[in-house]
């Protein structure tokens, strides 16, 4: 309940947002984002996973558990120095690339540091069992995040500026507060010096890396790739129609949540008959999922100027292929268990580090050549194929009789 209510609160300010931001201003908040992910991907990968893994150590004592968690923080701050002594001499070439000014270059860093550090708060909480704690401050950042953009934005008339202080300022409160909150708690010794545990941490986190990374092209590169070929204009507007096509995410999420238990228990019964029923419910819900995409190609062009307005119309030309894609993620999503049960993440990393390489390959061409819809296009296929070599994957390391539905019965 607080997920979706945690999404729905920055997708009811898109509207507003929408009316007081130009398209180039909204693409510019957009890098700004991206530039913050990227960061964070590389600062934070595989701390709120490694943590998790810790906590179920029988043996963990309570003292070795807040000097692990000291050190995710100190490992965070040793990284996110390094890379700011790395991008400081590049803020003005990296600005101008990414359609940003040079200050905000290296603020971005603190914001992905904050972000790492949410996480961090937040998985403590996941792992005890705390979802009241969990949700309520969850939904707490996104509403102080509404209210100070609303300010900044409606009332101040900051604009782009105004959206990513706001954006920057929710973020650092709250991770400030988690901190606080896990040190009144006595969860956490930042002071303490636990060099194994940092060697642990890297080296679960550095395999990591070419994963995360693949995600990143995945989700994130297409906004980097239309900024520079095609304006900030043209970034502005795809990614309000990214975000509408978010929405089914939801959906897929739920789905997800439900099925993957389900999925185990079925799998590790054997039972062929049971795997034939798996294969016929996966199915359905592919054709739920296609069928709403086709729904999305029909509304999309009104729900966009509705929504954002008409300076956001030409996100209503690619809704329904970002719409699609999220269709093939979400049944990636639903295969990509098979390869979780058989304890093959390796061929699920590998998939996904392929899978980016063609991403990108494609939406170089394709946005050359047919502009916007080229990007969501683009999206689009490199969903596709990595659900294909996902399933193909799938089938390689737990077999199902997904082709069995479609052999002729014997009398």
């Amino acid at each position: 309940m607080t997920n979706v209510l945690n999404a729905a609160i920055p997708f009811a300010l898109l509207p507003v947002l929408t009316r007081y931001l130009s398209p180039a201003e909204y693409g510019r908040v957009a890098m700004f984002q991206t530039l913050v992910g990227a960061i964070g991907a590389v600062i934070g990968v595989g701390m709120a996973a490694a943590l998790t893994r810790k906590y179920y150590e029988p043996d963990l004592s309570s003292p070795d558990a807040r000097d692990f968690l000291g050190a995710c923080v100190q490992l965070l701050v040793i990284v996110s120095l390094i890379v700011l002594a790395l991008l400081l001499p590049f803020s003005s070439p990296l600005g101008g690339f990414l359609g940003l000014d040079a200050k905000w270059i290296p603020w971005a860093i603190p914001v992905a540091m904050g972000s790492v550090l949410i996480q961090i708060r937040l998985t403590m909480w996941q792992v005890r069992g705390r979802a009241a704690s969990y949700g309520a401050f969850q939904v707490g950042q996104s509403v102080s995040n509404v209210v100070l953009s609303l300010l900044f934005v409606t009332v101040l008339l900051l604009g782009a500026a105004g959206r990513i202080t706001a954006q920057s300022l929710s973020v650092v409160v709250f991770a400030a507060a988690g901190l606080l909150v896990l040190r009144r708690d006595g969860a956490i010794s930042l002071l303490s010096w636990r060099p194994q545990f940092l060697k642990e941490l890297i080296a679960y986190g550095v395999p990591l890396i070419p994963h995360v990374l693949s995600a990143f092209v995945l989700f994130s590169i297409d906004r980097v790739v239309i900024t520079t070929e095609l304006g900030l204009t043209n970034a502005g507007i795809y990614v309000v129609a990214a975000q509408l096509a978010g929405v089914v995410s939801l959906l897929f999420d739920a789905v997800g949540k439900a099925y993957t238990p389900w999925l185990f228990e079925c799998l590790a019964r054997g039972d062929e008959t049971e795997r034939a029923r798996v294969v016929r419910s996966t199915y359905a819900w592919f054709l739920l999922f296609l069928v709403g995409a086709g729904v999305a190609f029909l509304v999309g062009p009104p729900i966009v100027v509705m929504i954002a307005g008409e300076r956001y119309a030409g996100g209503g030309e690619v809704l329904g292929w970002l719409v699609l894609g999220q269709c093939f993620m979400g049944m990636y999503a639903l295969l990509s268990n098979y390869l979780m049960y058989a304890k093959r993440t390796g061929v699920l990393s590998l998939v996904t580090v392929v899978s980016a390489s063609v991403y990108l390959l494609l939406l170089l061409i394709l946005v050359r050549m047919l502009g916007l819809k080229g990007a969501a296009i683009a999206y689009a296929a490199g969903m596709a194929f990595r659900l294909g070599a996902t399933w193909w994957a799938a089938h390689r390391c737990e077999p199902m009789p997904w082709f069995a539905l479609l052999a002729p019965r014997r009398c």
